[in-house]
């Protein structure tokens, strides 16, 4: 049975500029993508922001409109541009090597996801059945926050693997508990990331700018400071609240995540309006 491939969800109660979008946390896979895929169940929840839509939760209940992929980036990665793509992924693709572009071709732990490159037919599928309907679904968001309230925030709400490979070295190293990701502040004011960096630190977290994560294609092409759009990326740490060998919540920890993402959204807004 098909799953409609995203859920908008609008404020419950009094609105403020903030849309709150998790683009990865969706594990659906069509049957006609499904046709293409290799990779194993396990490897589709590992590569998801797994939890990350019940994290965002309490968004609505703190005014913010929250916007939610269903589907698995296996099947389009929603935070890349549509031109993101190689030979090995899509047979109209360029030689550069990009494996994990708006069609993945190899999992984050280097498996194949597709058994062969896709036609760009069948990459025009997918981007016509739920990569353009969800970015325009986000888009008519912001244009309404934007008039209604002369700008708008968008919060790109994601996980990470705790640990990551440090540049030079490429040994394994424990990240920042969250990443802040503004493309080196261009696409938020400073006194939005200094907010966000502050809540963090309330949490007794530790928090890294734009490394290893500066933010994808949606923060680049809707952070407009300039002109009262702002966006930021935010990527958490698994460790805060999952465990991430056997990809189950943490007791009591979860909560206190859906806390810092709620009390987050509330300090955006109030700031935003203020």
């Amino acid at each position: 049975m098909a799953v409609a491939p995203f859920e908008l969800i609008e404020p419950r109660t009094g609105e403020v500029p903030v849309v709150v979008e998790v683009p990865h946390a969706g594990l659906w896979i069509d049957p006609e993508s499904m046709a293409h895929t290799l990779a194993p169940v396990r490897a589709i929840g590992r590569d998801a922001d797994l939890y990350v839509d019940e994290l965002a939760v309490e968004a609505p209940d703190r005014g913010a409109s929250l916007l939610m992929s269903r589907i698995s980036r296996y099947v389009v990665d929603l935070n890349r541009e549509p031109t993101d793509y190689d030979r090995g992924s899509v047979d109209s693709g360029s030689g550069s090597n990009f494996p994990r572009g708006v069609i993945w071709r190899l999992t984050a732990e280097g498996e194949p996801v597709l058994h062969s490159p896709v036609s760009e037919s069948e990459l025009e599928r997918r981007l016509d059945r739920y990569y353009r309907p969800y970015h325009q679904a986000l888009e008519r968001v912001v244009r309404r926050k934007t008039t209604r309230f002369g700008g708008a925030v968008v919060v790109s709400l994601h996980s990470m693997p705790s640990m990551g490979k440090a540049p030079g070295s490429g040994l394994m190293t424990a990240r920042a508990d969250v990443v802040i990701g503004t493309r080196g502040q261009t696409t938020a004011s400073r006194a939005l990331i200094s907010l966000v960096d502050d809540h963090v630190r309330t949490f007794g977290w530790s928090v890294a700018h734009d490394d290893p994560y500066r933010g994808g294609a949606t923060t680049t092409r809707l952070g407009q400071p300039d002109q009262g759009v702002h966006a930021i990326q935010i990527e958490l740490a698994r460790r805060l609240y999952m465990d991430e060998t056997s990809l189950t919540p943490k007791a009591g920890a979860f909560g206190v995540v859906q806390s810092f993402c709620g009390g987050l959204v509330a300090r955006i807004g109030a700031a935003a309006l203020g």
